[in-house]
């Protein structure tokens, strides 16, 4: 987003480090004119209010997912503007990648280490092609085929949910979703300025909104990819 300033120096660096890398100005939530349905769609419903900032971010991954049907592009990398690469770990994640990724591909390439491999399917030194059990959140980092993308954009033509949790819904839009890990990445959300899409909790609700996202949770854990 161009008006997220404490970023610009660090997606200079990220044009300069990922391949034919190009800038793709983020939608703004509260300006899109879209109203987000209750997270009452699929199963399991979704327990909390979609912000604007939330809203803005999934139209923005729409925006890539687009651009790579229009392009015609088997595959892309789709980065957001805190991500960081560790150089000695981005040599073999970009070998995998090379090696594995097809326009049928979603892979991501997470910040944090949260998953579980139920399948593998390829090593390059440190870092593992797998499918996870349970689909993580957040999405910084991820390598989309077009023909992954083209099944997204139509399982997303109403958001009652953040991107990342709907992603988790592989049973909904029927794209599976790999991962790989180790792979030296890192969000520098604290240091550039801190999240654009998050909310503050009354101390008195978090109690209960700590509960329901437990059980949003559990809900989605007993769905696994395998």
């Amino acid at each position: 987003m161009s008006s997220a300033t404490q970023r610009r120096a660090n997606v200079e660096v990220l044009l300069q480090t990922l391949p034919g890398a190009q800038v793709i100005e983020a939608v703004r939530g509260a300006d899109a004119g879209v109203t987000p349905a209750r997270g009452d769609i699929h199963q399991p419903h979704y327990p909390f209010p979609i912000g604007a900032g939330e809203v803005g971010c999934f139209l923005s991954h729409r925006a890539c997912w687009q651009r790579i049907v229009d392009e015609g592009w088997d595959c892309a990398l789709i980065a957001e503007d805190d991500l960081a690469l560790d150089a000695t770990h981005w040599a073999h994640v970009q070998a995998l990648i090379d090696a594995h990724a097809t326009a049928d591909s979603f892979i991501r390439i997470p910040a944090k280490a949260r998953e579980d491999a139920c399948q593998t399917l390829a090593s390059d030194g440190p870092c593992t092609l797998m499918l996870p059990r349970v689909i993580g959140l957040q999405t910084v980092f991820q390598v989309v085929g077009r023909n992954a993308a083209e099944r997204l954009l139509a399982a997303t033509g109403v958001l009652d949910r953040p991107v990342d949790t709907f992603l988790q819904m592989h049973w909904i839009h029927g794209q599976p979703v790999h991962t790989i890990l180790p792979n030296g990445v890192r969000e520098l959300t604290a240091d550039l300025g801190g999240s654009t899409i998050q909310k503050k909790t009354r101390t008195s609700g978090k109690l209960m909104r700590e509960i329901n996202r437990w059980r949003y949770r559990r809900a989605v854990a007993a769905r696994p990819q395998c």
